[in-house]
């Protein structure tokens, strides 16, 4: 593949593993000042990204907050807010979700071959639809993701598009916050799936900081030689 972003891959979860409940109502795992944190993260990327579960169940905004970072970042000659991706296998995504509807920036949609026409009828000028192979190839989505100026991408989540880069190894930097409490519901969405990680008891991942923030507690790994540098490839496969 060609030259890719620097990836961090930025998640919450209960102390079980949860990424949400079973339930219609979304599970707050977080309390503000680690939302500060993390929209301290978001000013610092390029582009963030979810897949297009998370855009459907979650109706994500994935813009910057504070008025404050937004203003810093025009003054480096950047958007407000960084440029919001996501990957789809069928393309069935709704022009009104506010992943579409909120921030003056570029939308990117990553599209499996099959579905690009389609995926380009229902979404019009909301976003722009680049074709990702059949199915969607990592490789090429994150070559013309740097080709595009992208070299620090954050991504968000679900658990599916954690699975997939994280068993391809092309995650650099890890952000785990813990929630204090259980969801104890098999039915609910998970941090990852079932894969081959290339971390396991003989190859540990690198633990680099360990923070507590108010009633939460966030575990930053370093996952590659490229930690905390400028910044291999899987294939999305959307169930």
């Amino acid at each position: 593949m060609g030259e890719r972003p620097y990836i961090l891959l930025s998640c919450g979860m209960s102390i079980d593993g949860y990424l949400d409940n079973a339930g219609g109502k979304r599970l707050l795992l977080s309390n503000d000042a680690d939302f500060d944190r993390v929209d301290d993260v978001r000013a610092s990327c390029d582009a963030i990204m979810v897949g297009a579960g998370t855009v459907r169940l979650d109706n994500p905004r994935l813009l910057v907050r504070s008025a404050e970072r937004r203003s810093e970042r025009v003054a480096r000659g950047l958007h407000p807010t960084p440029i919001k991706v996501t990957v789809t296998g069928r393309g069935e995504l709704d022009p009104s979700a506010d992943f579409f509807r909120t921030g003056a920036v570029d939308k990117l949609v990553y599209c499996a071959s099959e579905a690009v026409d389609s995926a380009r009828k229902r979404l019009g000028d909301a976003a722009t639809v680049v074709d990702a192979g059949e199915p969607v190839d990592f490789c090429q989505m994150l070559t013309d993701l740097h080709e595009r100026g992208v070299r620090r991408l954050m991504v968000e989540g679900g658990g599916r598009v954690h699975t997939q880069f994280l068993t391809a190894g092309l995650v650099d930097e890890l952000h785990l916050v813990i929630a204090p409490f259980f969801v104890g519901d098999s039915r609910a969405p998970r941090f990852v799936g079932d894969g081959a990680f290339p971390w396991g008891p003989e190859r540990r991942a690198a633990l680099v900081e360990v923070r507590q923030i108010g009633d939460v507690v966030l575990l930053r790994y370093a996952l590659s030689e490229r930690f905390d540098e400028s910044a291999g490839c899987g294939r999305f496969e959307e169930g």
